[in-house]
This record gives structure tokens, C-alpha cells and sequence, in this order.
């Protein structure tokens, strides 16, 4: 009876043992594949985070960071046990051809670090996604890139209060393309804003400064902030029919900075237009 009991309690132990380890090779609660990627054979979601927005550093064709932002995923993916090991590489190479199939482009491939960067731009959306390949387990980090819905937009009262307090005022809701200086439609609840401070006080005069980060060379960011201030102005003068002689426009590039250009967080504060009262 004693043997038979012993004989029991071991079965139990190996049930629930195995139980406990068919369960840890189940997707993460809650955790689902990206639209764009089936994932590999054998393998199950072990991580999974989605961050409605947020940013990526990817790697590009030239070996330069970029920076995306947008809807991010990340999903990392564990091979099940007892399987056969495909290899990284094949791993990486199965999602480069699942992305070009349906137009991807890859953009960073690099064997030593086992990363690989490719770009899908599609129906007028732009897709970046990062595969990090390991011989039993890969991470993919997807960023549907997305302008952030502006939130909170300057109005003209808070506009005006701080150029009478200060002086001047920092406009962060004017959106422009990398190296363009054609301003994005998403920046015209700022503009308009600027315009209403205009027009409530009628002997105001600005200069339009465009400031840049550090990135790139001084003399392509003096002109391009100049070329940026310059957009608003004409935006304004043109569209909201302000008088040209109430403006002035400037570009330092990135002799202004409001906080270190060491970081990407810092970089993004120093991209801006500010208004100075003449």
C-alpha cells in the first residue's frame, strides 16, 4: 500500500511538472502576432508589450539611427522545447522575404550583430520593423510610424502671455519632414493660433526664428532653420493675410539649444520655432 501511495505522489509530481511546463510555452496572456508577420514554426510568444505611442531607434541603410515614432510592438518568441533549431539566420532571412513580398525593403542587415531593419511603406502607411535573430528565440520590434495627435496646442492668450513676460515663446506644434522645410497640414492648429495672437494685438511684431538640433552640419541646419522660419511667416502673411512688415524671419540652426543635444529627448525639445517680440 505504502509502495502503491509513493508510486502515486511521483506520478502527480511528473503531472504537474509537466503541466507546469506545457503551460510556460504558451503565448503570453494577451500577447497576438503583428498583422504583417505569421511567426516561425515551433515557436511562442514569450514577451509582448504594445505602447499606443512611442519611439524605436533603428538602424538604416547607411548605419545611422533614426528615429521612428508611432504605434510600437514589441514580441519576443522562444522556441519550443525539443524542436529543431532553425538558426538565426534563418530566421532573419524568412522575415526579410515575408516583408519584400509584399513590398518591404530592407534597410540594415548586419550578420555580427544579427539585426536586421526593413521598411514597408504601404496604402500611405510607413512600417519599421527590427528582427534580432538568436538560434532558439527572436525579438521583433514593429513601429507603425504615426505623427502623435497634438494633445495640448499653445493658444494664442498663453502665446502672448509668455512674450510679455519674457519676450519670446517656444512653438512646438509646427511639424516638418527630416531636411524639409515644407510645413505638415497637422501643423495648423498651431498657426492659426499664432495668427489669432496677431490680429488680437495689432501692434505686435515678430521674429520667426527656426532652431535645429545638432545632427548634420552647421551650415545645412542655418539654412534650413532659416528656410523653415521663413515657411511660417509666408504661411502666415499668405493665409491668415498678416502684414509682412509684422514679421521677420531667422534661422540659428543650433545655437539655442534649451537643453543638451546629448540625448534623442533633448535633440527633439531643441527642434522648434520661436516667436521674439521685435
Amino acid at each position: 500500500m505504502k509502495k502503491i501511495m509513493e508510486l502515486i505522489l511521483i506520478m502527480s509530481f511528473i503531472l504537474i511538472f509537466f503541466s507546469l511546463s506545457m503551460a510556460s510555452e504558451e503565448d503570453r496572456n494577451g500577447s497576438k502576432d503583428h498583422p504583417l508577420l505569421s511567426r516561425m514554426s515551433d515557436f511562442y510568444i514569450s514577451g509582448y508589450k504594445y505602447i499606443e505611442f512611442d519611439s524605436h531607434r533603428f538602424n538604416d541603410q547607411v548605419k545611422k539611427h533614426v528615429i521612428v515614432e508611432g504605434h510600437k510592438y514589441y514580441i519576443e518568441y522562444k522556441l519550443k522545447k525539443g524542436a529543431a533549431e532553425p538558426g538565426e539566420l534563418k530566421i532573419r532571412r524568412n522575415i526579410q522575404d515575408a516583408l519584400k513580398k509584399i513590398g518591404g525593403n530592407v534597410v540594415f542587415d548586419d550578420n555580427f550583430n544579427k539585426t536586421s531593419t526593413i521598411v514597408l511603406e504601404k496604402d500611405g502607411n510607413e512600417t519599421w520593423v527590427e528582427v534580432k535573430s538568436y538560434n532558439n528565440m527572436y525579438r521583433l520590434t514593429t513601429v507603425e510610424k504615426k505623427i502623435m495627435e497634438q494633445d495640448v496646442v499653445a493658444n494664442a492668450e498663453v502665446m502672448g502671455n509668455d512674450i510679455n513676460k519674457t519676450g519670446h515663446v517656444s512653438i512646438y506644434g509646427i511639424y516638418f519632414d527630416t531636411g524639409k522645410s515644407e510645413i505638415k497640414p497637422e501643423s495648423d492648429a498651431a498657426i492659426s493660433e499664432i495668427a489669432k495672437l496677431l490680429k488680437n494685438n495689432a501692434s505686435l511684431k515678430l521674429h520667426v526664428v527656426g532652431h535645429t538640433d545638432s545632427v548634420g552640419s552647421f551650415d545645412s541646419n542655418m539654412k534650413l532653420s532659416k528656410d523653415r522660419a521663413e515657411s511660417v511667416a509666408k504661411s502666415l502673411i499668405g493665409k491668415y493675410e498678416i502684414a509682412s512688415n509684422r514679421l521677420k524671419s531667422h534661422g540659428v540652426a543650433s545655437l539655442s539649444p534649451v537643453v543638451s543635444n546629448d540625448t534623442d529627448d533633448g535633440k527633439q525639445k531643441n527642434r522648434r520655432v520661436e516667436l521674439v517680440k521685435q
